[in-house]
């Protein structure tokens, strides 16, 4: 009988993995989100209130104006694949196939796209999905009906859906018939508080896993579980569990892209965050002109010292940052860390006081 493995990632797997969840490890997946509709109302939706039932698209953290922003963000990660999500895709359904065709034009054949569903999807579009080359569809589904239907058309369809503590019974009872059908994967997930599904998590009876995650009690039991029932079927299953998201998954797509945004002053992290000096509260309009001073008098090289005019502020190698500060006593520096993404969120303020 076969059995359950632990990956070095943490999370469990039965079977082999699919390769869409492959590179979405090694943080190689851009992440397309073509919009926030969703017509079903799932009690554990995590989308934040800024996506959340709004028609707007992401490419990663970057807001989608054009086309052109998604290509680029695919570029500044050097994305082997893209995971078409949501909200559900379905719901503007040809927006996500002109994005697939964009993908698959610009990056060829090889770049991986697999698209997340949460409705059953005609027979024609089954089949202009196929044609466009979609290489996984993954249901959000109770249902073995949608993937027979896709397995059918000729897709690589399978199922993924949360680790519901108190719901072994109904899961092992999709798997039957998703084992029955022949289904090529199953992907279980572990179970997670956000601020939008917080109240409706405790109200179920639901508590935190631990103070260091906000992953919910008793999911990856329940996972563990349904992954030994599992043995007996042919089913490939893997479990991910919320650590790895946070702690493999996007730490690698940040290490990606931080490799192809970092300026030459600033250092990159194990995390793959971007550390830097700045002067800040300067007038924006006397930005540039301190900056030429700065460099004038002493000798700062122009590579390590540059103007920020979306955060007005200059920005420095951090050892340049320390060094102003005890020779500009009127001027305000810090040492600042921030992620690599397209927000720029800053992640830590360090003043530096002069002495």
């Amino acid at each position: 009988m076969r059995q359950v493995v632990e990956t070095r990632y943490g999370s469990l797997l039965l079977g082999e993995m699919p390769k869409g969840c492959k590179l979405c490890i090694k943080g190689a997946k851009l992440v397309l989100f073509v919009t926030g509709l969703c017509d079903r109302g799932c009690f554990y939706c995590p989308l934040s209130e800024r996506r959340r039932r709004k028609d707007v698209v992401y490419a990663n953290e970057r807001p989608v104006r054009s086309q052109r922003d998604i290509i680029e963000e695919a570029k500044l990660i050097d994305a082997l694949g893209t995971g078409l999500t949501g909200g559900d895709p379905a719901v503007r359904f040809e927006r996500a196939l002109r994005y697939l065709r964009l993908l698959k034009r610009a990056f060829g054949k090889r770049h991986h796209v697999h698209m997340y569903v949460g409705r059953q999807l005609s027979s024609r579009q089954l089949l202009r999905l196929r044609r466009a080359g979609l290489d996984e569809l993954r249901f959000h589904t109770w249902s073995a009906e949608p993937v027979e239907l896709a397995l059918d058309a000729g897709l690589n369809a399978g199922v993924e859906i949360p680790a519901i503590p108190g719901e072994f019974r109904r899961i092992v009872m999709l798997l039957r018939e998703l084992d029955r059908i022949g289904c090529p994967f199953v992907n279980l997930n572990e179970l997670e508080f956000s601020d939008t599904n917080l109240r409706a998590l405790k109200v179920r009876g639901f508590d935190i896993k631990s103070d260091e995650s906000m992953a919910v009690k008793g999911s990856e039991e329940l996972a563990r579980k349904v992954l030994e029932w599992a043995r007996g079927t042919d089913l490939n299953i893997h479990y991910c569990p919320s650590a790895l998201k946070d702690g493999v998954q996007l730490r690698n797509r940040l290490k990606r892209r931080a490799r192809n945004v970092a300026k030459p002053y600033d250092v990159i992290t194990e995390d793959g965050l971007l550390v830097k000096g700045i002067a800040y509260d300067i007038p924006p309009s006397k930005l540039a002109e301190v900056r030429r001073r700065l460099m004038r008098d002493y000798d700062i090289p122009g590579d390590l010292i540059a103007v920020d005019r979306q955060k007005q502020r200059l920005e420095m190698a951090w050892h340049v940052a320390e060094g102003l500060a005890k020779l500009e006593p009127s001027m305000k520096f810090a040492l600042v860390e921030e992620y690599p993404t397209y927000d720029r969120l800053e992640t830590t303020f360090v003043p530096l006081h002069t002495n």
